[in-house]
């Protein structure tokens, strides 16, 4: 084969490989176009459809939301036509009201007038008369005035002292008929027993030689009882009995102990007399905490702090005129009470403001200042209640009353301290609130003589009855009370009585 053909045969292979690769190629490029135009049609269609179903859910959102706003807009129109329908009532209410308020101040002016005229014709006919006299007596206008006042004011005294003879007879016989039931009652149903407890100072002892024991070699046993005690020991010659001498109640509860305990032991020596006095303290501590226990408990006044009820409980080594403090605190926490629930006040105020009332007694000697003040300070202090302390505050009148229960706490005191047998006065005092008494009520002009009565419970005044009416007499009993009670101290009440008497006396012969 000649190298021409072979190439001619190349050269026609390849055109034919040539067309056969471009035949290929162009059915391949058929066959993607026509993949191509089907993935185009099915997203077109998944374009279409989305796009409906977005366009219905817009539909959807749309007519919900045209839902939710037609819905608020009516809210608000109903809620503008209500406050349109308040606003229209107010209205009318405010025409309304001012329309009566012009009405009443019409009638206020009319009552104005009305009051003037009266006025001018009282003024017309009080000239009149004023004029009248002055023609008729030949006074002067002043002389006039005078008499005519004068005359005033007879007519209306002697009516002014009727009626406030009946309003008092009638109020006091109510109030009192009321006062009486409440305390009677109170009292009867307190019924324990009231004797007062006084602590002696008196030491019976079993012979006289014990004296001697108590004094020791050189006075060291009763110089070393005095200072272990802060009491003073009184031996003289009063047989079977030694005398304990202190201003403070605790310390000489304390040397009566010791010294007893040292008696029925019989070794008196000073380093024995320290160990039984520290034994005696002791001792009497556990006694004023029983004694304060066993005080609230029976009167109901718990949960007080334990500081607070060992102060209590030295009250009861305190006396005041001979009446044990403590007992006097418990039977007035009792009356208290009971007085509460008669009027309707808090029983337990009453009776609390009732049992801690005196607590500054305890500390009197010890502490700056009044036993009430004290008394304020050591209750604050322990953050008592302030209706208690405002209860016991008020009961010698040093704060004025703010609740019922400290009037009723006061009332308490007065009763428990006034009961007979209760305290105990010297002579001295006893004759000189008697005097001081008829002094203050003979101070007064009009008055005769005067006399205390009923150990000082009432004095009794007589007046001249040509220098003094009937209505000046029951102005004098009132004012001697109010001197007694700015001037003097006493428990209870004293009763003022003013009697005055004409008596008129001829002879027929």
């Amino acid at each position: 084969m000649s190298l021409t053909t072979l190439f001619l045969l190349l050269g026609g292979a390849a055109l034919m490989g040539a067309v056969i690769g471009y035949v290929f190629r162009w059915l391949l490029v058929l066959s993607r176009k026509g993949s191509i135009e089907i993935q185009v049609q099915k997203v077109m269609l998944d374009a279409r459809e989305r796009a409906e179903r977005l366009l219905s859910e817009a539909e959807v959102q749309s007519k919900e939301k045209a839902a939710t706003i037609e819905a608020s807009a009516l809210e608000k129109e109903e809620k503008l036509a209500k406050q349109e329908e308040r606003v229209f009532k107010r209205e009318e209410a405010l025409d309304k009201k001012q329309t009566e308020l012009e009405r009443e101040i019409e009638l206020v002016k009319n009552r104005i007038e009305e009051v003037k005229n009266i006025k001018e014709k009282a003024e017309a006919v009080l000239d009149e008369r004023k004029a009248e006299l002055s023609r008729v007596a030949g006074m002067t206008k002043t002389e006039a005035l005078e008499e005519l006042y004068r005359e005033i004011e007879k007519e209306a005294q002697d009516d002014l002292m009727m009626r406030t003879a009946k309003l008092e007879r009638d109020g006091l016989e109510r109030l009192e008929k009321r006062a009486r039931e409440i305390l009677v009652t109170s009292i009867h149903r307190l019924g324990n027993s009231v004797a007062s407890d006084t602590m002696a100072t008196a030491i019976t002892i079993p012979n006289d030689d014990i004296k001697g024991k108590i004094i020791g070699k050189e006075g060291r046993n009763i110089k070393a009882f005095e200072r272990a005690t802060g009491v003073e020991v009184i031996i003289d010659d009063t047989p079977g009995s030694i005398v304990l001498s202190s201003y403070d109640p605790m310390r000489r509860a304390v040397a009566r102990v010791a010294l007893e305990n040292l008696i029925i032991d019989g070794r008196i020596q000073p380093a024995k007399i320290e160990e039984i006095v520290e034994k005696s303290r002791q001792e009497i501590n556990k006694i004023i905490k029983e004694k304060a226990e066993a005080a609230a408990f029976e009167v109901g006044v718990l949960n007080l702090d334990p500081k607070l009820l060992m102060i209590l409980g030295r009250l009861h080594f305190r006396t005041s005129y001979g009446q044990s403090v403590l007992q006097h605190s418990v039977e007035m926490a009792h009356i208290a009470g009971m007085i509460a629930e008669e009027v309707g006040a808090n029983p337990a105020i009453a009776r609390a403001g009732a049992l801690l009332h005196d607590l500054g007694k305890a500390l009197d000697h010890e502490v700056q200042g009044t036993h009430v003040e004290i008394g304020r300070r050591i209750l604050q202090k322990f953050g008592v209640q302030e209706e208690v302390i405002k209860a016991m505050q008020a009961h010698h009148e040093e704060y004025p009353y703010e609740t019922p229960e400290s009037m009723i706490v006061q009332v308490a005191d007065a009763i428990s301290g006034g009961r007979p047998g209760a305290r105990r006065d010297s002579v001295e005092q006893y004759i000189k609130r008697l005097s001081d008494i008829e002094a203050i009520a003979n101070s007064f002009e009009g008055v005769e003589k005067s006399y205390a009565i009923s150990a000082g419970r009432e004095v009794r005044v007589f007046v001249k009855p040509d220098e003094m009416s009937d209505f000046q007499a029951r102005e004098l009993a009132r004012s001697i009370a109010l001197r007694i009670e700015n001037e003097l101290k006493y428990p209870g009440e004293i009763k003022v009585a003013v009697f005055r008497e004409l008596r008129a006396i001829e002879y027929a012969r």
